[in-house]
């Protein structure tokens, strides 16, 4: 018999919960190998060790090179992994979530493909934007027009408090340098808000595009959720990298890092899972360990799977 080497198979009860976990690590030109229970990154600087379970969300940048058994722990220790293009701007792939059931994503789908229970979902998020007002009787234009308002202001603010000029948005992928400085900062931390946002979306067994607000993009639910954040969160970090740096500065390196330091204390990632919860009525996180398969049955219940059935 041949004896398997490495380590047992973490299982999903032993695994910590994904509010638990460092929000991102971005790598770049880098070998990806894996040593026990966790992942080494070997760069120009030498060769770091990361217990990958901690881990809510890899970033593989341009010139990564990734071992099978890295992605095998990666994928058993339900981290997220996202193959996203120079300086974090665009997302190519991503791999498989912590969750293996698929309770919440049928919640999810029942919510949006009900008009009434979509509009119900989309309300509250806009409610969560304007906290102490009613806009139960808001009509989706209306919000969406409330909500570009408040944007434009939290931009003004922000402009204002930093001394940068702030003329408009200006989001180019592919040409990510012709911004202005506080433009790049913009794009590079919403991606990485994005990608923690996505690690927890997934991890919670949810689609990334079945948005509710937004639509047609497989990353219309994710959309959805970071723009929660925002205005608190990357717009005033864009503005005050803006103020301190310039075009000379490797500005997508600079978002990345001092967004990942405004993730550190976990409680983002602890509110987001929160917010997912209240946005769809679910009451128990833990129920995400749960790892089960049942055929279904056209009586409204589930039956076991593995099971050879007759008919009667």
């Amino acid at each position: 018999m041949v004896k398997k080497s490495g380590t047992k198979k973490t299982s999903l009860r032993e695994l910590p919960k994904i509010s638990d976990r460092v929000s991102f690590i971005y790598v770049e030109h880098a070998k990806i190998n894996r040593v026990d229970s966790a992942i080494t990154v070997l760069d120009s600087n030498g060769t770091a060790r990361i217990p990958v379970a901690m881990i809510g969300v890899l970033l593989l940048g341009p010139g990564t090179d990734i071992s099978h058994r890295a992605v095998e722990l990666i994928g058993d220790a339900g981290t997220s992994m996202v193959w996203v293009g120079e300086r974090g701007v665009r997302q190519y792939a991503h791999g498989r979530s912590l969750a293996h059931s698929t309770k919440f994503l049928e919640k999810q789908a029942k919510l949006v493909s009900n008009s009434r229970s979509r509009l119900a979902v989309a309300r509250k998020m806009y409610q969560m934007r304007f906290p102490g007002e009613d806009v139960t009787t808001l009509t989706i234009q209306q919000l969406r027009g409330r909500e570009g308002a408040r944007v434009r202001k939290a931009y003004r603010m922000q402009s204002e408090k930093f001394k940068v000029p702030w003329d408009k948005r200006d989001y180019r992928p592919d040409d990510f340098e012709g911004g202005t400085v506080v433009n790049q900062a913009l794009s590079a931390a919403n991606v990485a808000l994005y990608g923690l946002v996505y690690s927890i979306v997934v991890a919670l067994g949810v689609s990334p595009g079945l948005g509710f607000v937004h639509t047609g993009h497989d990353l219309s639910f994710i959309y959805d959720i970071a723009d929660l954040y925002k205005a608190e969160l990357t717009i005033p970090l864009a503005f005050e990298i803006a103020a301190n740096y310039t075009e000379d500065d490797d500005i997508g390196k600079v978002a990345r890092l001092k967004t990942r330091d405004s993730f550190v204390d976990g409680k983002l990632m602890a509110r987001i899972v929160t917010d997912i919860q209240y946005l769809f009525e679910i009451d128990d996180e833990e129920e995400l360990v749960i790892d089960t398969l049942s055929l279904w049955d056209d009586k409204d219940k589930l039956v076991k799977h593995g099971v050879s059935y007759t008919e009667n």
